[in-house]
């Protein structure tokens, strides 16, 4: 049932309490605790002089991190003009801010158990955020957003779901229904069995990491219709309307480039995004045969 569903309770139609209810609701699900590195990364940015040795001496202790981020520094989609061979070069050209969006994606992928419906997701995810931060470097009208925050936000636009995945075995089966709904909204579908959908639980997990408040209003209303529609200022900025449109053409790219993860969203929200976009279908399909060759680059 969604949160404030019953009309009958006057008390449901009093944002405080829904906020109270929805609040109790993320914290029944379990967000995973924000990590000691980004901790640690938060605190040397809040510093007039941050120590990189010691965040080169903390994140070099995980392998699999150090590994991570530097391969990230030297993908293509940063274009840094050397090749990174350490983890503190790769926080010196990434910078911290940077550095730490990209930590954060390597530990979210890390949190959760090994199957193949999860490693299809990640691999979305993955091709969705290269795809997005192309958009923003190559779309005209998209200037306002910056390529490495639309890379940030396609990562962890969908967070939730493996959370909500992790946390009721029954969700995959409204994902399927979620997928193929073509008139209501896809959090509509998820709130008619749980008490928070997946962009809730996403942004409250995006809060807790120290992601920027912009990613995070984005990832809690890109399912929302009616924002994107009547693209209204006082709730997002222009630039974060931007964001959720870019992502979402990322999206539609992808599934026509791959044939994968097919839903009814750019149906329900593709004008809207078009249109915040300031592009045509005949632009959208000049820059579909130009960004195949990001969709096929590896995780």
């Amino acid at each position: 049932m969604s949160l404030g569903s019953d009309s009958n309770t006057p008390l449901a139609e009093d944002p405080a309490v829904v906020g109270f209810l929805l609040e109790n609701a993320i914290r029944d699900i379990g967000i995973p605790p924000c990590p000691a590195i980004l901790n640690q990364i938060n605190a040397e940015m809040a510093k007039a002089e941050p120590d990189l040795r010691h965040l080169d001496h903390f994140i070099a202790s995980d392998v699999s991190l150090a590994s991570g981020l530097i391969a990230i520094a030297n993908s293509p989609f940063f274009g840094l003009r050397r090749r990174v061979r350490s983890v503190n070069e790769a926080l010196q050209m990434l910078g911290l801010a940077v550095a730490a969006r990209a930590i954060a994606g390597l530990i979210l992928r890390k949190l959760f158990p090994h199957s193949l419906k999860l490693e299809r997701f990640w691999h979305a995810s993955a091709a969705i955020a290269r795809l997005s931060g192309w958009l923003a470097q190559s779309v005209r009208g998209a200037t306002r957003v910056a390529p490495e925050d639309a890379y940030t936000f396609g990562l962890f636009r969908d967070c939730g779901i493996p959370i909500l995945m992790k946390r009721h075995p029954s969700y995959a089966q409204l994902l399927k229904l979620a997928n193929a709904e073509r008139t209501l909204a896809f959090t509509e579908v998820e709130q008619t069995r749980f008490p928070v959908n997946h962009a809730e639980v996403g942004c409250a997990l995006a809060r807790a990491w120290w992601l920027p408040s912009d990613i995070c209003l984005a990832i809690r209303h890109h399912h929302d219709r009616q924002v994107l529609e009547q693209a209204d200022a006082t709730r997002l900025s222009a630039a974060t309307l931007e964001m959720i449109a870019i992502v979402q053409v990322a999206e539609h790219l992808f599934q026509q480039h791959t044939g994968l993860s097919r839903t009814q969203e750019w149906l329900k929200l593709g004008p809207a995004c078009l249109r915040l976009l300031a592009l045509t279908a005949d632009d959208l399909s000049g820059i579909c045969e130009r960004s195949a060759h990001v969709c096929d680059s590896e995780d």
